[in-house]
C-alpha cells in the first residue's frame, strides 16, 4: 500500500502543476487576444505606433507562452492557445496588409503554419472593414489595392487542399472569405460608379452653366 500511496501522492502533484499551467495559459491566452484586438483597432484609426507597440508586447507574450508550455505541448496546441494565437497573427498580417508592407513570416511570429494561414485568411474581414472606412469618402485608388490584395489571398487559400485537421478548419474559413470579397467588390463598384456619375454631372453642369439657373 506504501508504494500505492507514493503513485497516489505523485498523481496529485503532476495534476497540480499541469492545472497550474492551465490556469496560467488561459490567462495569457485572454491577454494575448485582448492586445491583438487593440492592435486592429488602432491601426483602423490610423495610430500606426500604438499598434506597433501593442504587437510587440503581443510577440512577447506569444514567446512566453511557447517557453512557459514547452514541457505541456498538448496545452500549447488546444484550442483556447491556438485560438489566440490565431488572434495574434490575424493581427500582425492586418497591420502589414494595410500599411502595404512585407508580410511577416511564421518564423518570424514564431507561430505554426496552420495557425498563421487562418489568421491570414481571418484578416480579409478587417481589409474589408478598411474598405469601407475609404469608400465612406468615395471612391479610392487604396480600396481597389485592398481589393487586389484580398483576392491574391484567396487564391492562394483554395490551393490548399488539405484536411481540416491538417489546416484547423481552414476549408470553411475559406468559404467565407469568397463571400466577403464578393461582397467588397460590389460595393467598390457600386463606389466607382457613383464617381463616374457624379464627375459627368459635374463635366454637363460646367459645360452648360445656365442650366442651374
Amino acid at each position: 500500500m506504501q508504494e500505492f500511496n507514493e503513485i497516489i501522492e505523485k498523481t496529485r502533484k503532476i495534476l497540480d502543476e499541469r492545472t497550474r499551467v492551465r490556469d496560467e495559459t488561459l490567462l495569457q491566452a485572454r491577454t494575448l487576444t485582448r492586445l491583438s484586438a487593440l492592435t486592429i483597432r488602432a491601426i483602423h484609426r490610423g495610430e500606426s505606433d500604438e499598434a506597433n507597440s501593442l504587437l510587440n508586447e503581443a510577440h512577447l507574450l506569444v514567446l512566453k507562452m511557447q517557453t512557459d508550455l514547452a514541457a505541456y505541448p498538448d496545452l500549447y496546441f488546444t484550442g483556447y492557445t491556438q485560438d489566440a494565437i490565431k488572434e495574434f497573427a490575424e493581427a500582425s498580417l492586418t497591420c502589414a496588409l494595410i500599411e502595404n508592407r512585407r508580410l511577416p513570416r511564421p518564423e518570424e511570429l514564431g507561430i505554426e503554419y496552420a495557425t498563421y494561414i487562418n489568421g491570414l485568411a481571418e484578416s480579409i474581414g478587417e481589409l474589408r472593414r478598411r474598405c469601407l472606412d475609404i469608400l465612406r469618402k468615395g471612391y479610392s485608388e487604396e480600396a481597389e489595392r485592398l481589393l487586389q490584395t484580398m483576392d491574391e489571398i484567396y487564391n492562394f487559400l483554395v490551393t490548399l487542399d488539405y484536411p481540416d485537421a491538417i489546416t484547423n478548419g481552414l476549408r470553411r474559413q475559406t468559404d467565407l472569405v469568397r463571400g466577403i470579397i464578393e461582397r467588397t467588390r460590389a460595393d467598390l463598384t457600386l463606389s466607382l460608379r457613383e464617381q463616374n456619375l457624379q464627375e459627368a454631372l459635374q463635366k454637363f453642369a460646367d459645360k452648360f452653366p445656365g442650366m442651374n439657373d
